[in-house]
């Protein structure tokens, strides 16, 4: 075994939620502050993977940071309404199945810069709890990814550890955590400097063995 360790993103790497996230914040953005611009499943699929503060940055650019920040929290308690009522599978193909697989052979951890609360949803509408060893967010830490994965690493006596995510920002993220990055290519983003590409999930086993 190559590492003794994977540490996994959430969105366009286990599943993709931008349609009905999309729907959700666009509810909050109705009812909050309707002069802000919707969102489409596009648009935030090219936001999903940067901070939270980012985002509002990006998409509510004629508010106050006050307003940001109320209308980003609006937006993201919706989003935890909508996803603990969705019903479909929103996860990539043999992703759970893989998760679950990994597991038994290395520990598995989620890193991601997601709200706080957001990976709880995550593991529980896709029954993953028992595959997941430990997990870090911007929401909670405040701190950008490199730092949550280096919280991770350090919390957990990790030695030899693999990212595995879909984004430019994951890529960067990884360099300065100082591991190596393994790249989903299904998801949102692009990559230019990794270690392997999955074009499925199941890939992921001819690299790390």
């Amino acid at each position: 075994m190559k590492y003794d360790s994977v540490i996994l993103d959430i969105d366009g790497t286990i599943w993709n939620t931008t349609e009905i996230v999309s729907e959700a914040w666009n509810e909050a953005i109705k009812t909050y502050f309707p002069q802000v611009p919707l969102v489409s499943s596009k648009i935030l699929q090219q936001q999903f993977g940067k901070t939270m503060k980012v985002i509002a940055d990006n998409l509510f650019t004629a508010l106050s940071d006050d307003e940001k920040n109320f209308l980003m929290k609006k937006c993201c308690e919706m989003e935890q309404k909508y996803l603990h009522n969705n019903v479909k599978d929103l996860t990539y193909p043999g992703v759970i199945e893989g998760i679950q697989k990994l597991s038994e052979q290395i520990p598995v951890f989620i890193v991601s810069n997601c709200q706080d609360g957001y990976i709880e949803v995550v593991i529980e509408k896709n029954g993953i709890s028992e595959y997941i060893t430990d997990f870090e967010c911007y929401g909670k830490t405040g701190l950008d990814k490199s730092e949550n994965i280096k919280l991770i690493i350090k919390r957990n006596n990790l030695m030899a550890s693999v990212y595995v995510g879909d984004t430019k920002g994951d890529e960067e993220a990884c360099k300065a955590a100082g591991i190596p990055f393994i790249w989903a290519s299904y998801g949102f983003g692009l990559s230019s400097d990794f270690i392997g590409k999955l074009d499925s999930f199941e890939d992921i086993f001819l690299l790390i063995n």
